[in-house]
């Protein structure tokens, strides 16, 4: 085969939004009910959640509390392995959008944030 026609073949170039893993999980079930969710990665540790999203986003990428690491455009393989060591997916890709709306991912880590907030609010009023 011509050109290397038995590899997969490349899935977008991506960049990756990074947020604690309480946070992120909320987000992935807000971006489930509502739109749709791309890849996720979980860091082993359990600390993290890696969101793909569109190359380019690191670079205007400004939410507190969140990073955003370019790939310079590194492309990634439809493999089934994750792209980043000590990860495993949370959501692969091929169960859902190619790679995760910046805008939405934005806003449903804001109304994630702000879910923690109230639920930790009730809990410290509750004295647990």
């Amino acid at each position: 085969m011509r050109g290397g026609g038995d590899r997969p073949p490349a899935a977008p170039a991506w960049d990756l939004v990074t947020v604690p893993s309480r946070q992120g999980l909320e987000a992935v079930d807000i971006l489930r009910l509502r739109t749709g969710v791309g890849p996720v990665l979980h860091d082993v540790s359990g600390d993290t959640l890696g969101f793909l999203v569109p190359e380019g986003t690191a670079a205007g990428w400004d939410l507190p509390g969140s990073a955003c690491a370019q790939t310079h455009g590194r492309v990634r393989r439809s493999t089934g392995e994750p792209p980043v060591a000590g990860t495993r997916w949370l959501v692969p890709p091929g169960q859902g959008n190619p790679v995760n709306d910046p805008i939405l991912l934005r806003l449903a880590l804001g109304e994630a944030a702000r879910t923690i907030e109230a639920a930790d609010g009730i809990q410290a009023a509750d004295g647990r």
